[in-house]
């Protein structure tokens, strides 16, 4: 017993850093909107910044005095950051805000590793705090006393900040109504940056405080990031309180759940998730008016069929592509097959995203789910390519229905928070069966037929899937299935009103784009000859975000454009620079500034500025 309740001790210890991140993150969107990406990296630079300055500085007003300069050099660079940037694109949809911050975590990675140095750094002990307490004939590190205790006074002063204050009041009532506050005369503007300053400030405290506990390492942005998500959302996107209980029940899982459920360890705080969104879709502490109001914050524009002209264009495209290995040697042809299958990856997201109205953080489970049904296929039933390249889209048929069927009864943000913990569930069954998967070792051997196993003939084979999914995907959108999942995305009373099963439309959606994204998964086997759980983590389900966005979710051709613009560019930057992350990023808060509406977007805008006025007609 007594060893349980040292253990539960270490939970409430971690559950202090983690809320502070946690409640950060909160505060940005209760107010903001923006589901910050680069909240991770604000964590990442407060534990190099206080290591840095702790080792400069000694004593305990020194070492104290350190971690909050960190954390206030950290939370003016975050106020930079939101002038600089997010003010450019407020008015974007969420999800280029979105993109944009994941940008700048690129950015900051790389800048981690440039100034700071490759290697794992340590932060000195706690002045006075090094040693122990005894508690129940255990052992707790006094530092995690002083955490334990640190957590609740935090929440304390931010109520008193929140209810105390007429800042404070202001806050609250954003996070109401933003456009009720900016007509009472508030300035929206400093409003916004001061938040955003406080929260950064909560993360880079968060990460300062873990110095003495751990190493500070340029990949601890992205564990955290997931985990904060995962506590902000369980909790109610902008409750701290709630963000500061589920804090609790996610650190007590994790201290626990080692001991209990060693198999499943990775993934309790994502089963957690799941089944409060599943039980009550605000968190536990959230309103149902706490999502923001459309489920994408996209204003789709009209869809159109493809015109002579642009049949002709497609036409000519696919023609080129198809005669690339009459001129390129296999290294050309195996990055070209690499872009056309995430082109078929990003126009499944695309078509869930822009057609159905349905966000996702997750989509790498059923990329993931074609690699290892294909994979299984030929290691466990010995049969050809042929056959696996259908058993890999089946089992993320599978998967797409099973998860689907909870996900579409959620909008907004919460539901995709959902598709990231199934996604996040099915990588840890990956990574944690070794008897099946291979775990991190992965399943090899997962080699082309004769017949397609030199570099053109696989290539031809990825264009030939890959244009017809493409196509496939683009006759749905006219379809009468089509028409009423737009229908369903644009107004769910009103299809309900016309005989239209909302759910049941856009739960075939979700499984139809999980079933393409599946098909280039089992592709992407086979060019690589092996399948690892990375396949399935939540980079993979980024990437296709960005490709997506960047291009323009509002037509089909944005998702292929912006996978071909992203990929290309990210597997030349990796060959040509060991600071890829840091130009990638830099290109991406490029875009996003200079075409809020993605690459496509910004051309069609373009186009209609510069076509004639209709004709008047005389009376």
């Amino acid at each position: 017993m007594d060893f349980l309740l040292i253990q539960a001790l270490g939970g409430l210890a971690s559950a202090a850093s983690l809320f502070l991140v946690a409640s950060g993150l909160s505060i940005i969107f209760g107010v903001t909107r923006i589901v910050n990406f680069a909240h991770g990296a604000f964590y990442m630079l407060g534990a190099y910044g206080a290591v840095t300055l702790t080792a400069r500085f000694s004593g305990p007003l020194g070492f104290w005095g350190a971690l909050l300069a960190a954390s206030l050099t950290v939370a003016v660079l975050g106020a930079l950051m939101e002038m600089a940037l997010l003010r450019r694109i407020y008015q974007a949809p969420e999800l280029f805000q979105l993109l944009a911050t994941f940008g700048v975590t690129l950015m900051v990675e790389d800048l981690v590793v440039l100034v700071f140095g490759p290697e794992d750094l340590l932060g000195p002990r706690a002045p006075g705090l090094a040693g122990a307490v005894s508690l129940l004939g255990r052992l707790v590190p006094a530092y995690d006393i002083l955490l334990m205790v640190l957590g609740p006074a935090v929440l304390g002063l931010l109520w008193l900040l929140f209810h105390r204050t007429r800042w404070g009041v202001l806050v609250r009532a954003a996070t109401q109504d933003r456009e009720m506050v900016a007509c009472l005369g508030v300035n929206q503007k400093w409003l916004f940056t001061s938040v955003f300053a406080l929260g950064v400030f909560l993360a880079a405290l968060g990460g300062a405080l873990q110095i003495p506990r751990t190493t500070v390492t340029h990949a601890m942005d992205l564990s955290i990031i997931v985990e904060a998500f995962v506590v902000v959302v369980i909790g109610g996107l902008g409750s701290v309180t709630g963000a500061f209980l589920a804090a609790v029940l996610v650190s007590e899982l994790n201290a626990f759940g080692i001991l209990v459920l060693p198999e499943i360890s990775m993934v309790t705080a994502f089963l957690a998730m799941a089944a409060v969104l599943v039980v009550r879709p605000w968190g536990l502490l959230g309103r149902p008016d706490a999502a923001p109001r459309a489920t994408t914050g996209m204003g789709v524009r009209p869809w159109r069929p493809l015109s002579t002209g642009g049949r002709a264009g497609v036409g000519l495209v696919v023609l080129a592509a198809a005669l690339l290995p009459l001129v390129a040697g296999g290294y050309a042809l195996s990055v070209g097959a690499e872009v056309l299958i995430f082109v078929l990856f990003a126009a499944s997201l695309q078509f869930m995203m822009s057609t159905g109205g349905l966000a996702s953080f997750g989509h790498a489970a059923y990329f993931g789910l074609g690699a290892y049904g294909a994979a299984f296929a030929v290691t466990f039933l010995g049969v050809p390519m042929g056959a696996a390249l259908l058993a890999g889209p089946l089992l993320g048929l599978a998967g797409a229905a099973l998860f689907g069927w909870f996900c579409v009864r959620l909008s907004g943000v919460y539901l995709a928070m959902l598709t990231l913990a199934f996604a996040q569930i099915t990588w840890s069954i990956a990574f944690q069966w070794v008897q099946v998967t291979g775990g991190d070792n992965g399943i090899l051997g997962i080699w082309p037929s004769a017949w397609a196993s030199s570099p053109q003939g696989f290539y031809w084979l990825t264009l030939a899937i890959v244009a017809a999914g493409v196509g496939l995907l683009r006759v749905l959108v006219f379809s009468p299935f089509g028409f009423a999942l737009r229908a369903a995305r644009d107004s769910a009373l009103r299809a309900e009103a016309i005989g239209i099963d909302a759910k049941r439309v856009q739960w075939a959606a979700f499984t139809v784009a999980g079933t393409f994204a599946a098909v280039a998964g089992a592709l992407f086997a086979f060019l690589k000859g092996s399948v690892f759980p990375e396949v399935l983590a939540i980079p993979v389900s980024v990437d296709g975000l960005v490709m997506v966005l960047l291009g323009g979710i509002e037509t089909v051709s944005g998702a292929v454009v912006g996978a071909v613009v992203y990929k290309a560019l990210a597997i030349w930057l990796m060959s040509q620079t060991d600071l890829s992350k840091l130009v990638l990023g830099a290109v991406i808060v490029l875009l996003v500034v200079a075409f809020p509406k993605g690459i496509v977007g910004f051309l069609e805008d373009l186009r209609h500025r510069r076509a004639p006025p209709p004709a008047e007609v005389a009376p």
